[in-house]
């Protein structure tokens, strides 16, 4: 299997709006473009988009190696917590279970890395309460279905070709309906 270069984007939401995960990975070796950018952005961090590894927690790094870029621009430490505890800890389960069964080759985990832009609601870290367990398993399963995506290189181009234009883009929904 050919891992230069691959992308793919997934959608999971749960019944509350911060309850919603959409991550857009790049998956590929090591020694190319993928380990090339990953080591990049390690080694340029950016105020506000700290890039750290997905860890089950302090002193073990998951494999494939996989770097967490947020989306929103981190200015509070409560949700720095949330993104760098729950998130984190559910995106790095989220790739060893694709690990386990069988999405990322076992035999490749070394010479393989994850580029994962993570998206967690800002108004998340104004909730008096949140469910941690369900934001932990949203972010889970989008990780494991991005990364099955990706692999399978998902969407195909007759799919996206047959479905062009009945597929409409949510906000651009909103925007037409005067709602933004």
């Amino acid at each position: 299997m050919n891992l230069k270069f691959r992308t793919a984007e997934a959608l999971v939401e749960a019944d509350e709006p911060y309850l919603c995960a959409e991550p857009e990975i790049v998956i590929g070796e090591l020694d190319g473009p993928v380990g090339i950018a990953l080591a990049t952005l390690l080694g340029d961090q950016v105020k506000g988009h700290t890039r750290v590894f997905a860890l089950l927690n302090s002193d073990y790094q998951v494999k494939p190696a996989t770097l967490m870029v947020s989306k929103v621009t981190v200015d509070n430490s409560r949700y720095t917590n949330i993104l760098m505890g729950t998130v984190q800890a559910a995106i790095a389960h989220g790739v060893l279970d694709a690990v386990r069964k069988g999405t990322i080759p076992k035999d490749r985990v070394n010479d393989l890395g994850i580029i994962y832009s993570v998206w967690l609601d800002p108004s998340v870290s104004k909730l008096e309460k949140i469910d941690h367990a369900a934001l932990f398993n949203v972010h889970r399963e989008a990780t494991v279905k991005v990364i099955d995506k990706a692999l399978a290189n998902e969407p195909s181009i007759d799919f996206l070709l047959e479905n062009q234009e009945s597929i409409q883009h949510f906000f651009h929904e909103l925007g037409l309906a005067n709602q933004l």
